[in-house]
């Protein structure tokens, strides 16, 4: 099948011509519901509304809010007119929204009013006290210097900003004849979306993403789903991320299906409506889908029509993924692997897969991908079964970190291979196991140990509900092995408990020397479990 070669606004523009009143978006916890035709003129409203305020093409349009429907609205919009998406992490706070605001060179900022327990009219007036002197027609700030405008989501806005409502307002100021010639400037190949990275390590990168990019690899992902218009897509993780964006939204829209939205994850928010709304398919990382299966309604809710979805983001444990086939009902299920920086897929496995490949490969690489496993030492490729760091090149790698080509530099090299930092394995038939981070990697004693290895092992503990191990610096061998361990409701067992059950079951060297037991992991919002956090935590208990 060949690449799009579409604009986002161009293929929402087909989906509600060939599918006027098929279910677009559906939000089962306000009954709220538009068709695809419904929402195209919605998105071809604020699309007008942004050129209204002085919104051109190549200009930096930042979203700071959960999975409201404002959110889905502005990521068309800005693409029909050839504005970029800045999708802000809801998390953020003072430091990282002012480091974010800046690098990004946003004009216009689209925000919800709060997120949680946080303000973010505080945050944002914490960064920039004199904001509140400027009016909503142009912001006049020192610290934020590229920074026009600002668009609260909700009924109330202070002086500075415009409501929702009254942003949409400004369409009636600027003609169809305008926007169609906003829209005859696009190309397909144009940036189109900027996420910023974790930044786990150093400062947030911002990843530029094209139409081209992101739009082939929803459809790439839709199709491995075997996804179509009679699907209805429960999308519970946050839209700021790709899993969200892409994987969810995009992947979606790409099939004609109905998004299911659930605005902030919510254990039971998802199985209502999943069961409501008798949705095929679900997203989801695994600390989402674990939060299902053990919530103690899960029995009440009807399931049944489930055959398909995503679990990605982090380390899907086997059990987990078995569950999630057998007691879910979703025999279909895929697993994805894939970069910010690469749009973000880059393997998936199949829905026909066995059951053996899903729980314990990535898949296979999509279609006009290519990939390869590269000793780092050698730059040689490896042989199949061998431990080598992913390398990637086609459509789906990115334009390059925002205003940072040195970085990119360190990223791409000169022949377009993206080098992931990921070690993996291929077999025979090219089914990738991805083996952890390289930085990730335990050296202990000279013997390397990868993290996964162990936290699969120690899943087959009956205790055991989650599992992460990281290394820490150790005096005698370098680093030693750490365990952070969730159990299971209502058990109780000791760190020796868990080493006798390591005993004779895997070699000495990889049974770890320290366990802890916690409530929960740290976690970005998109559901990333922070191992740095982890190791840093693990650091401050032990003598070294």
């Amino acid at each position: 099948m060949p690449l799009l070669e579409l604009t986002l606004g161009s293929l929402l523009e087909e989906q509600a011509e060939s599918y006027p009143n098929q279910e677009a978006i559906v939000y089962p916890e306000h009954n709220f519901r538009v068709t695809y035709q419904e929402f195209n003129k919605i998105v071809d409203q604020a699309a007008k509304a942004f050129i209204a305020i002085g919104v051109e093409k190549g200009d930096h349009v930042a979203m700071w809010s959960d999975n409201k429907f404002e959110w889905l609205v502005t990521q068309f919009a800005t693409a029909k007119l050839g504005a970029v998406l800045v999708t802000v992490n809801t998390n953020y706070q003072t430091t990282e929204l002012e480091y974010l605001l800046k690098q990004s060179n946003a004009k216009v900022l689209v925000m919800d009013t709060k997120y949680r327990n946080t303000s973010y009219i505080k945050v944002l007036t914490d960064v920039c006290p004199n904001i509140v002197k400027s009016n909503k027609t142009f912001i006049n700030s020192v610290k934020l210097p590229h920074l026009d405008q600002v668009i609260m989501l909700g009924d109330k806005a202070p002086s500075f900003a415009y409501t929702w409502d009254e942003f949409i307002e400004a369409e009636n100021n600027v003609t169809n004849e305008q926007l169609n010639v906003a829209k005859s400037n696009l190309h397909f190949d144009d940036v189109i979306n900027m996420q910023y990275t974790s930044g786990t390590t150093g400062f947030p990168k911002g990843v530029m993403l094209s139409h081209y990019n992101i739009l082939n690899n929803a459809n790439q992902i839709g199709k491995r789903m075997n996804l179509s218009h009679l699907d209805r897509l429960c999308i519970p993780v946050p839209f700021f991320h790709t899993f969200g964006c892409v994987l969810g939204i995009l992947t979606a829209v790409t099939s004609a299906a109905t998004m299911v939205i659930v605005e902030q994850f919510n254990a039971e928010e998802v199985l209502k409506a999943v069961s409501i709304e008798k949705c095929t398919a679900l997203h989801g990382v695994p600390t989402m889908f674990i939060a299902e299966l053990n919530h103690p309604n899960f029995k009440n809710y009807d399931l049944s029509h489930l055959r398909t979805g995503i679990m990605a983001g982090s380390t899907c444990p086997i059990e987990v993924m078995q569950d999630v086939m057998n007691k879910m009902g979703a025999d279909e299920i895929t697993i994805c692997y894939g970069l910010t920086e690469t749009s973000p897929v880059i393997c998936q496995t199949k829905i026909d897969d066995p059951i053996e490949l899903r729980v314990s490969t990535v898949g296979q690489v999509h279609p006009h991908i290519e990939a390869k496993i590269i000793n780092p030492e050698t730059k040689e490729e490896c042989l199949p079964n061998e431990t080598g760091e992913l390398i990637t090149r086609g459509y789906h790698v990115m334009k390059g970190y925002y205003n940072n080509s040195e970085a990119t530099k360190a990223t791409i090299d000169s022949d377009n291979w993206l080098w992931t930092g990921d070690l993996a394995t291929a077999d025979e038939d090219n089914y990738i196991k991805i083996i952890g981070r390289n930085k990730d990697m335990i050296i202990r004693g000279g013997e390397n140990i990868y993290p996964r290895e162990i936290e699969e092992f120690l899943y087959g503990h009956q205790a055991i509900l989650d599992v992460q191990v990281v290394g820490v610096p150790d005096k005698k061998y370098g680093e030693e092995i750490m365990a952070w361990i969730i159990l299971k409701e209502g058990i109780k067992v000791t760190d020796t408990d868990i080493r006798d059950y390591c005993l004779n079951k895997i070699s000495y060297h990889k049974i770890p020397k320290y366990i802890e037991f916690i409530d929960e992991y740290p976690m970005t919002a998109s559901g990333k479990i922070q191992k740095y956090r982890l190791q840093k935590m693990g650091e401050n208990l032990i003598e070294i």
